[in-house]
């Protein structure tokens, strides 16, 4: 990509990343076209059951603006209706759709580009009435977040760093004083949010097998059978071992936090704590965790996981849950036979999160980054769901 892209042959107007999401949730037909390089569109770019996405690197662009042969590359653009440029901040892409402006095409430039898109954070309320619960949405990575409130008291589930300013406004923004930040396991696809928000005063929590595996920095380890007393709401640990050995869901009420254990098109992936030799031992202890620590659970509760894939669709209210009786009968995973699960999850394992190594070592505390690395590392897919079995 061009370092310094020059400037657009016309005026164009721009779409944030915020309307184009309103546009992905109302159904809306998306046209998109990324100039940016292939190996960097392939495993992250912007998608959806609308979404029509044609990748053509910006230096195709330049030449064909030097050799006049646009419309042959217009040719190329799947889809039909306006199209909106993307690239990694916005100004590539602008070029680009100045450029097609100027020879007379419906076209926009996503502003700020897929950078901006990895800002975008919404928010949802869960349809329970144990609590005021938030379901928060990361559309760039389909990382979900909660935030719990009760009674002038308010605790965040697997927090992200770039968005912990948010979690202690919107507590506010409901009469509440955020008192816990909890995660749910060690991440390997973002940076948490615990250590800065315990500098705004709120008690970092991990739950004791996660603390086990390296944590260096002062948290509170809830045990297994542990729970926290939030308001008038109590938030009982379940154990959900299997994506991670400490991978821990909550229960509120009839809701399950469910972490990284059960999605609602798949399961987690075993792999990305020990690594392809251990993958086995860990598919094995997820296959319990699905079908017998899950299975005292009943079909009303409400599943709110901790990631959803491009092509999950959310519920009529928005929000990303389902029924666990549903995904009892949705997902093909849980009516396999132990062996034949661990077969089938360990033999088309996806590719794993980028710098999740790193992420890992942040998030127990044995490296640093500023806040512009810590976002630069986890910008990308999340990566944390099995393939679909």
């Amino acid at each position: 990509m061009t370092e310094n892209p020059p400037d657009p042959p016309a005026e164009h107007p721009s779409l944030s990343a915020a309307t184009l999401k309103e546009r992905l949730d109302a159904g809306d037909t998306v046209r998109l076209l990324d100039v940016r390089d292939r190996d960097e569109f392939e495993p992250w770019h912007i998608d959806g059951p609308t979404v029509t996405a044609t990748q053509l690197p910006f230096a195709k662009f330049l030449q064909a603006k030097v050799t006049g042969d646009v419309d042959g590359l217009l040719d190329a653009v799947a889809g039909e209706g306006p199209i909106t440029a993307v690239c990694a901040r916005g100004e590539a892409s602008a070029f680009v759709a100045g450029l097609l402006v100027d020879h007379g095409v419906d076209a926009r430039n996503l502003a700020d580009g897929m950078e901006g898109w990895a800002r975008l954070y919404d928010a949802h309320e869960l349809p329970t009435d144990a609590a005021t619960i938030l379901q928060y949405e990361r559309p760039a990575s389909g990382c979900l977040s909660y935030l719990v409130v009760s009674d002038g008291e308010a605790v965040v589930i697997d927090p992200l760093r770039a968005f912990t300013d948010r979690y202690v406004a919107d507590a506010a923004a409901h009469d509440a004083t955020l008192t816990y930040a909890v995660d749910t396991h060690i991440h390997a696809d973002h940076v948490s949010g615990l250590r800065q928000l315990a500098d705004h005063g709120v008690e970092p929590v991990v739950p004791a097998p996660a603390v086990d595996r390296g944590v260096t920095f002062d948290v509170t380890a809830l045990p297994a059978d542990g729970s926290l007393s939030v308001g008038a709401t109590t938030l009982d640990a379940l154990p959900l071992p299997g994506h991670t050995t400490g991978m821990t869901g909550f229960r509120v009420g009839d809701t399950l936090l469910s972490g990284d254990s059960i999605f609602l098109e798949s399961v987690a992936r075993p792999d990305l704590e020990a690594g392809d030799e251990g993958a086995p031992d860990l598919a094995r202890t997820l296959y319990e965790t699905l079908t017998e620590r899950l299975a005292e659970l009943p079909d009303e509760t409400l599943v709110a996981p901790g990631h959803h894939s491009e092509t999950t669709e959310p519920a009529d209210d928005g929000t990303y849950t389902a029924r666990l009786g549903e995904l009892r009968d949705r997902l093909p995973a849980l009516a396999l036979d132990r062996e034949r699960f661990v077969e089938r999850l360990c033999g088309d394992i996806p590719p794993r999160p980028a710098n999740f190594e790193r992420i890992v070592a942040i998030n127990l505390g044995t490296d640093t980054a500023d806040d512009d690395t810590a976002f630069e590392l986890e910008l990308g897919p999340n990566n944390c769901a099995a393939a679909p079995l």
